[in-house]
């Protein structure tokens, strides 16, 4: 129960701190107003790295469907968890959104276009084209599961690692995100666009539903194949000991094996 409640929280706070920059930066008469990409960027890698300190005591600190699959499939965890552990991210993404319409209320109701509305729940394509949004959300999610395993085998002071994989959600960002808005995580992107169809927001339109499955499947694809590389290319026996077989993440990285 507190592995999942972990889970839970830490889901809530990335999507509390994430997607609060994003509404303080697209929302009218926020003191961030227009403040751009690269505050975004920062927003959710200092979101990730605070929400995985939050419950890395917890939990796993996965917070990312995409990440509890890949770490399934790398036999890091127990399969009879990963359904609870999805539902738990899901279920806090939601609350997480929540509190982020509340927080930002007055400015939703100051705004008119509905594709702002959406972007402050969920992830949309500068320019739709299935095939490239689905290669974008599949790569960054391949170099932030692959760039987690690896650090796994490096000797990193405690909180070094959550940090590193804070930094390199605002690198993904910079150097990719700016196709899809880089959800990475299907839980950040599905269960916020569920909130943006249930709450009681003026010009909100719809959820853009049509696509909806790319930042759900991307990220899954992206997972499962730095998975295949991570075992194929990194993982050998080392005095007895299969690296990387039984990986457990503590604040996102996993430890280092001796």
């Amino acid at each position: 129960m507190k592995e999942l409640f972990g889970e839970f929280l830490g889901t809530l706070i990335l999507i509390l701190l994430g997607n609060g920059v994003v509404a303080g930066v697209v929302l009218p008469k926020t003191k961030s107003h227009n403040s751009g990409w690269i505050v975004i960027t920062l927003g959710w890698g200092i979101a990730v790295a605070v929400a995985a300190f939050i419950s890395g005591k917890l939990s796993p600190a996965h917070l990312n469907p995409a990440v509890t699959i890949g770490v399934a499939l790398n036999g890091g965890l127990a399969w009879a968890s990963v359904i609870p552990y999805i539902l738990a991210q899901f279920a806090g993404a939601m609350v997480g959104q929540v509190l982020v319409w509340l927080q930002f209320k007055p400015h939703y109701l100051a705004e008119e276009n509905p594709g702002n509305i959406l972007g402050t729940f969920s992830t949309g394509p500068a320019i739709k084209d299935t095939t490239s949004n689905l290669i974008s959300e599949i790569l960054g999610t391949f170099v932030l599961l692959l760039t987690i395993f690896a650090l796994g085998l490096y000797d990193l002071q405690a909180g070094l690692g959550t940090f590193a994989v804070g930094t390199l959600i605002v690198g993904i960002g910079l150097s990719l995100g700016g196709t899809t808005g880089y959800a990475l995580n299907p839980a950040r992107d599905l269960g916020p666009r569920i909130m943006h169809s249930l709450l009681p927001i003026p010009n909100k339109g719809d959820g853009d539903w049509g696509y909806a499955w790319i930042p759900v499947v991307g990220p899954i694809i992206g997972a499962v194949l730095a998975v295949a590389v991570f075992k194929m290319f990194y993982k050998k026996k080392e005095s007895g000991t299969e690296i990387g077989n039984s990986l457990e993440f503590d604040s996102v990285v996993p430890p280092p094996h001796s």
